[in-house]
């Protein structure tokens, strides 16, 4: 495996974990287990990120809710067909993993991407004002596959952004987060979903331009 293509997707967690195991998959008879686990932010919110580990790393048949680990691993996406349409689904991918204090100095929430524009950025303004532009990255990984991670820039990166092409190779750097939307089902329905994307704190573009949030 590249050791350049294990770096360009890069994440580590600190948090409490939310939820039992659940089955996810089987590959070549190594099953695969998702979980919750807690992260919490500079403010008084927490992150709820969906996590994906090897019954060969962790103990799947042991309850760790409510403990407290630290976790290095990718984020990955996953398109799930169902009903003649597709979803992205996005999970971190467990590489490592360790029992954490509550003291621990690092940050909770960090990740590094290393990929390309895929789609056409969005810039749009919040209600009060605020900057905001939506990127699709590519991030390549081994076998020939690719991950399709949203992310979010805000203020001078949002300017930044906007003008950014297909194609183009961008690295960034931030935090995982989760997001609760209203998906409308019909005039008298809404449904309640949770959107998960990276908060882009850092961006850097061909590795000669560089622009910093604010």
């Amino acid at each position: 495996m590249s050791e350049q293509i294990i770096k360009n997707n890069v994440a580590e967690l600190i948090g409490v974990v939310r939820s039992g195991f659940r089955f996810s998959h089987e590959i070549y008879g190594e099953s695969f287990y998702s979980f919750v686990m807690e992260v919490p932010r500079l403010s008084n919110f927490s992150d709820l990120i969906p996590m994906l580990v090897s019954e060969r790393l962790m103990n799947v048949q042991e309850s760790m809710e409510g403990k407290l680990i630290a976790v290095q691993g990718q984020f990955r996406s996953y398109n799930k067909h169902s009903g003649g349409k597709s979803r992205l689904l996005l999970s971190v991918f467990v590489r490592e993993w360790e029992e954490a204090q509550a003291d621990d100095p690092r940050n909770p929430n960090s990740i590094f991407l290393d990929g390309y524009i895929c789609k056409k950025p969005m810039y749009r303004t919040t209600p009060l004002g605020r900057e905001i532009t939506d990127l699709l990255i590519a991030v390549n990984r081994p076998y020939n596959k690719s991950d399709y991670i949203p992310a979010i820039a805000w203020g001078r990166n949002a300017k930044f952004a906007q003008n950014l092409e297909v194609g183009q190779n961008i690295k960034i750097y931030g935090r995982i987060q989760s997001r609760n939307y209203q998906k409308k089902l019909n005039e008298t329905e809404t449904d309640v979903k949770t959107a998960y994307e990276v908060s882009i704190s850092k961006m850097e573009i061909e590795r000669m331009q560089e622009a910093s949030g604010e």
